[in-house]
């Protein structure tokens, strides 16, 4: 501890709410606390370290801070408080800290203080800022909880979790006893979960009194959520000062070459700080990285090298937890590029940001519950998230944000708000969770936005289709074994028809691989054909499912047998594979096992590489996905799908492309509607053993076509046999149903 640095802070900004529970000093006479004394950390009884006063007069300085006196009062005077601010006023990381306080003042009589967050990273990353802000050890008084990643303990007081897992955390506790103050974050981003939230929160409110709802949002969606919740208490942190802002309209039309335009000519005017560039899609970033980092070697290299940073979809964290590598090359070189398409939540923590270039438009997946499936969307972003993006640059006083945009587009083609995520998504998992908590009794929830009526209906009839519901439309015992599992309904299925037909561990296997990243790395500029020569090797003939399966043994393989992470890594980079992702299917597929020993599912010993087997997880591939099919109907990979007239052609990174052999009818795991329509990750099937397996009803439903008419000759043809075959077997865990549904029921 450097003793320079201690020392004490004055009484009015280290001043708690809460002097009498909160003060460790040892009541003297004059109350104040004598420099050459240590102050305690009321949470866990140890001194305060220097870097503690350090970080407060940090956070004396956030726009929050001076609310901290009124938010405490409106704490302690009503149930539900709002806190309207934009980004980066610090609303995130010190609102849950002044919960913990007053939690802590009524010693926990209650519970303790849950913060959700719609990103992954941010929830980690506020985590790790706020237990260093508290001066306690992260994953004790202060923790995370993150889909397949647990960083709590009993005695943790506070701790960040995504929007999901407060809602699956429902499902065992629906009225949430542990905790005594709720925060719902990020309210804006409009996803799924926090709707639901929203909703159900409303009833439990009313159940337990004594329960306090934060709820942190951003300006634009305050009038909404005031009408939502009623007469309740606001507070509204002042807006910081404001950003130049540049419009460049024309620009959008041509936008990459005045995205790469703008990023040189930045760097060649030699003002310092980093530049985020937020483009429309995943391509157009890969694109802007290879050019960037082409022409950026022909810069002056006295200007200093631009770094580019790609940040996509899934790997968000890239900003958050830098390796020692990235810090060396930031301490070297001058500027970061960082090119995105997010929203711009993953980059609230830099401070390095000087500069933002925004091309106004993304795309979006919306769901088409006709047909099933997402349609990849190019459309303006809303007003809201436009000045998201602005905030970035919200505490630098000469930083630039160049619009591709006129004031016009913005004004008349941006929608005030983001859409809800409910508007326009699947809604077959929200829906199976809202039956299971009705069996708490909070199954009638106040959306906000309420869903379409088309999206609710097409996920009960999923949920029907999939043996989910009963016959009076309640949940079913296969219905409540399904959502215990954190993975889509379909995929949830399939583990359970794994236990019927003895492939459990091949298909946890697969329910890993295919709910983590894409295993495969983005590769750079002529290493395709290298990286296909890799890939080769993982190559199963029975399909994608299979490949994936000889991808991770391979990996597991190499993970037990070398000494280090680093042989690990260099594993993967030879192979061009994407080692995160392979290490999250593998925390993925542990916590799938498990749930399966937890509720006491059978699992037979594994015996892939048998035609037998291979024919087992094709029959459970089957039991979920039988609503993805699709056949080539005119020999040359042209795949019209069961359910709808759209027709689409393999990915070229699956097996059946590379290795040019098309096989007729294919099961498939996603598809969306965009330039390219890909069904990805594919494998084999036969007509019969779909007949043998697909709900009665499902295949009546089914459109007319000449797929329809070759599976109804399929069918007459089994017909005969259909009175021999044996009675399926069952699996003890597996309930019995008045109507036969599934081969598997």
């Amino acid at each position: 501890m450097e003793e320079e640095e201690l020392e004490c802070p004055n009484s009015a900004s280290e001043k708690r709410y809460f002097p009498e529970s909160l003060d460790s000093s040892d009541g003297d006479e004059e109350g104040i606390l004598a420099c050459e004394d240590l102050e305690l950390n009321p949470f866990d009884g140890l001194p305060y370290s220097s870097r503690y006063y350090k970080l407060l007069k940090e956070r004396e300085d956030l726009p929050i801070w001076k609310e901290k006196y009124s938010f405490m009062e409106n704490l302690l005077q009503n149930q539900i408080v709002i806190v309207s601010g934009d980004a980066k006023c610090g609303k995130s990381s010190q609102v849950p800290q002044w919960c913990a306080e007053y939690c802590l003042s009524i010693h926990y009589q209650h519970g303790g203080v849950v913060c959700t967050q719609v990103h992954k990273p941010t929830a980690v990353q506020l985590a790790l800022r706020v237990a260093d802000e508290m001066d306690v050890n992260i994953g004790h008084e202060v923790g995370y909880m993150i889909p397949f990643e647990n960083c709590c303990s009993s005695e943790t007081i506070l701790r960040y979790c995504t929007d999901d897992m407060l809602q699956r955390e429902m499902m065992s506790s629906p009225f949430l006893g542990s905790y005594g103050v709720i925060i719902l974050d990020d309210i804006h981003e409009r996803s799924i979960a926090t709707d639901v939230l929203l909703g159900l929160l409303k009833d439990v409110l009313l159940a337990r009194p004594e329960l306090k709802l934060i709820i942190n949002s951003s300006p634009h969606l305050i009038s909404k959520l005031s009408s939502y919740y009623g007469n309740v208490p606001l507070i509204e942190v002042k807006k910081q000062h404001p950003v130049e802002v540049v419009y460049l309209s024309g620009a959008q039309k041509e936008s990459l070459e005045s995205i790469l335009r703008l990023i040189f000519e930045i760097h060649q005017s030699g003002e310092k700080g980093d530049i985020v560039v937020f483009l429309a899609c995943e391509q157009d970033i890969e694109k802007a990285y290879e050019i960037v980092c082409q022409e950026g070697s022909n810069l002056n290299p006295d200007l200093g090298e631009l770094v580019v940073v790609p940040l996509y979809p899934k790997e968000k964290c890239a900003l958050f937890k830098p390796n020692d590598e990235t810090e060396k090359r930031c301490q070297v070189y001058q500027r970061r590029v960082v090119l995105t398409a997010s929203s711009g939540e993953s980059l609230i923590w830099s401070n390095t940001v000087k500069f933002v270039i925004d091309v106004g438009v993304e795309r979006r997946k919306v769901y088409n519950p006709r047909i099933r499936a997402n349609s990849l969307v190019t459309q303006p972003i809303s007003q809201s998230q436009a000045e998201i993006r602005k905030q970035i640059l919200g505490s630098s006083s000469s930083g630039k944000l160049f619009c591709l945009y006129s004031e016009e587009f913005a004004s008349k083609d941006m929608r005030p708000l983001k859409p809800a995520e409910m508007q326009e998504a699947n809604l077959t998992s929200m829906v199976l969770f809202m039956k299971r908590v009705d069996i708490a009794g909070l199954g009638h929830c106040d959306f906000m936005n309420r869903p379409a009526p088309e999206s609710l209906m097409q996920a009960l009839e999923d949920l029907d289709y999939l043996a989910a519901l009963d016959n009076d439309g309640n949940l079913s015992e296969f219905g409540i074994i399904m959502s215990e599992f954190p993975l889509d309904p379909q995929l949830s299925k399939s583990i359970l028809a794994s236990c019927e037909f003895d492939c459990v561990e091949e298909m946890l296997t697969i329910a890993a691989m295919v709910t983590a990243p894409n295993c495969f790395s983005n590769l750079p500029h002529g290493a395709e054909e290298a990286a296909l020569t890799c890939w080769k090797t993982f190559l199963h003939p029975e399909g994608d499912h299979f490949t994936l399966i000889n991808i991770y043994k391979a990996y597991q393989d190499i993970a037990l047998n070398s000494t280090s992470d680093q042989c690990v890594e260099k594993w993967c980079h030879d192979y061009f594979l994407n080692c995160c992702a392979l290490r999250m299917a593998d925390v993925i597929r542990a916590e799938l096992l498990e749930i399966v020993k937890r509720i006491e599912l059978p699992c037979a010993e594994p015996a892939f590489g048998s035609k037998e087997n291979a024919l087992n997880i094709k029959k459970a591939l089957l039991s979920g996905y039988f609503m993805q099919i699709a056949r080539d109907v005119d020999g040359s990979g042209n795949y019209l799908m069961l359910t709808h007239k759209q027709v689409a052609q393999l990915h070229p990174l699956s097996s059946y492309s590379i290795t040019k052999k098309m096989p007729e009818w294919v099961l498939f795991h996603k598809f969306s509607i965009s330039e390219n329509n890909y069904i990805r990750i594919t494998s084999e099937i036969s007509p019969e053993l779909f007949m043998q397996l697909a709900p009665p009803y499902y295949f009546s439903n089914l459109p007319p076509s000449e797929s329809k008419d070759i599976l109804r000759q399929v069918m007459d043809h089994l017909s005969p046999l259909s009175t021999m075959k044996k009675e399926p077997k069952m699996c003890e865990k597996c309930p019995e149903t008045t109507e036969q549904r599934c081969t598997i029921q």
